[in-house]
């Protein structure tokens, strides 16, 4: 369905944009004229080979996709929806043994697993341990006086958590972040991060989980590592497995935390009165939005099984489908002024975690633990935080990144 309202050649996954901005005002035309609709790109250049892809922009039509893996299939082409047209056919394929990437049945076994280290046991076992870390974070930073937010606070806590859950041992911990960071920045060219870079820092994240594996299950612990792989044969994760589980912690468990802090704190900080009612009530509802203003998490994609029909478009089998939880979370059929930033806003039916189904966010409840108990610190801590120059954002074609907030700590 053509959009003449657009400019001709438009891409809702051309990083040069997040770059600069999230679509909103995009994503709001297509809702009301063209709510899946095709956009069109030059043969390849997404890393696929096609010419495009549908965007679905309501929040009802990303649900519907979201949760009918049958005919929308996450294992196909994978769920990210641009690599670097320079990837092969092959390095792509590698991605689908990450668990985003996989279809039921496979992708039931692997979570049925997986889920035994997020039971709300587990993450409330790790709740002292992050307050106390999340409290150090917050007395370094303000030891600093002034300085960039994400290295200094937001990108810790995250970092820290996924580390304690897994048990990576604290002096390993950088070079996780490390790792994480070059998988994701490959878009962006003041990072200087190459796409083989990226690739080799993926196979040594991978190489680090399965040593840690192939240690736990020489030598079990009483740690959630020792319950996912010590016993294959009983259902439990073999060592490249639990490597891909590593590898999908530290992009979605890491990076998309410490990007849903940072906007948080932005936020926060350019809607003066929210932090006020922040610091005085801290509402249990702060985080939720958090996250659906945020949405750290633009895009994924599926591709189609068969023939079908979403939103009064015709899907051909083999094409792919965006879903674009950025404009679902700010679907006015849903919600009540989604341009206003409101910590009490409930419900809060945002789309940041997941649009439902089988890849619902495992890790939603330490995400929400780990933002609460940043937050906390930060308002009990350094009440007076103040930005000192504007956002620097990633150029990504499916995060919304920020890689610098320079603030001064109160």
């Amino acid at each position: 369905m053509p959009c003449p309202a657009l400019p001709e050649g438009f891409d809702f996954t051309d990083p040069d944009v997040y770059r600069s901005r999230v679509p909103l005002p995009e994503f709001a035309l297509l809702r009301r004229t063209a709510p899946v609709w095709w956009n069109a790109q030059p043969h390849g250049i997404a890393g696929f080979d096609d010419d495009g892809y549908w965007v679905v922009t309501r929040h009802q039509d990303v649900k519907e996709v979201s949760t009918k893996p049958e005919v929308f299939s996450a294992n196909l082409n994978t769920s990210i929806i641009r690599f670097n047209a320079a990837m092969t056919r092959e390095q792509i394929d590698v991605q689908k043994l990450i668990m985003l990437n996989m279809d039921p049945p496979e992708h039931t076994r692997v979570r049925q697993i997986v889920q035994r280290g997020f039971t709300p046991r587990s993450i409330r076992a790790l709740e002292d341990a992050l307050r106390q870390r999340a409290g150090h974070i917050v007395t370094q930073a303000r030891a600093n006086g002034s300085g960039d937010f994400v290295t200094d606070v937001a990108c810790e806590l995250p970092l820290q958590a996924i580390a304690e859950l897994i048990g990576i041992p604290q002096d390993d911990r950088a070079r996780i972040f490390d790792w994480s960071n070059k998988m994701v920045a490959y878009d962006d060219p003041e990072l200087a991060i190459t796409e083989e870079v990226g690739s080799n820092a993926a196979m040594e994240l991978i190489s680090y989980a399965m040593n840690l594996a192939a240690a736990r299950k020489e030598c079990p612990a009483k740690d959630i590592v020792s319950q996912l792989v010590a016993a294959e044969d009983e259902g439990n994760l073999g060592s490249d497995e639990f490597g891909f589980f590593v590898l999908l912690l530290a992009v979605a468990g890491n990076e998309t935390t410490r990007n849903a802090i940072t906007h948080g704190m932005h936020a926060f900080l350019t809607h003066p009165g929210q932090w006020e009612l922040y610091k005085r009530e801290r509402p249990a509802t702060a985080a939720e939005e958090i996250v659906r203003w945020a949405t750290p998490v633009v895009s994924f994609q599926r591709t189609a099984t068969q023939d079908t029909e979403l939103g009064g478009a015709h899907i051909k089998k083999g094409q792919r489908v965006g879903i674009f939880y950025s404009s679902a979370n700010n679907d006015p059929e849903v919600f009540d002024h989604p341009e206003v930033f409101d910590i009490t806003r409930d419900p809060n039916p945002h789309l940041g975690f997941g649009g439902g189904g089988p890849h619902f966010c495992l890790g939603k409840s330490l995400a929400v633990l780990e933002i609460n108990l940043i937050f906390q610190a930060i308002a009990d801590a350094m009440p007076d935080i103040s930005l000192a120059g504007d956002p620097r954002r990633l150029r990504s074609a499916w995060l919304n990144g920020v890689k610098e907030l320079q603030v001064h700590y109160g």
